[in-house]
């Protein structure tokens, strides 16, 4: 069964950090762009950060400056660094794995939300 589960969401102070991962079991999440995206109450689901199989990033406007998205291959995870977090970053995070086919851009992914697997999302709560 091909999927990715995240994992590291949790409650943090204002001003503190998260790391979040993205684990994909079934396939090799090198060969994907990935992306997380975040939705808080009330509100869209936003592409925080995306990155492609060549390595290359592209944040949104969410995420520059205070997120970094990463890869590990060897253990087949995406994480997204989350820095000086603030109560507004409080959503569900989620990850997600998509085969571009040398198609879809990762500016595209994150402002589309074009996936193929989708985790369950974590919760990140920022507190003041």
């Amino acid at each position: 069964q091909l999927q990715v589960a995240e994992s590291g969401g949790g409650l943090v102070q204002s001003g503190g950090s998260l790391r979040l991962s993205c684990a994909a079991s079934g396939f090799t999440l090198d060969e994907y762009a990935v992306g997380w995206f975040r939705q808080a109450p009330g509100k869209g689901r936003e592409g925080i950060a995306c990155i492609d199989s060549g390595g290359s990033q592209y944040y949104g406007d969410s995420g520059k400056g205070r997120f970094t998205i990463f890869r590990d291959s060897a253990k087949n995870t995406v994480y997204l660094q989350m820095n000086s977090l603030e109560p507004e970053d409080t959503a569900v995070y989620s990850c997600g794995a998509h085969w571009t086919r040398g198609i879809t851009t990762i500016q595209v992914m994150c402002g589309s939300g074009i996936v193929d697997y989708w985790g369950q999302g974590t919760q990140v709560t920022v507190s003041s």
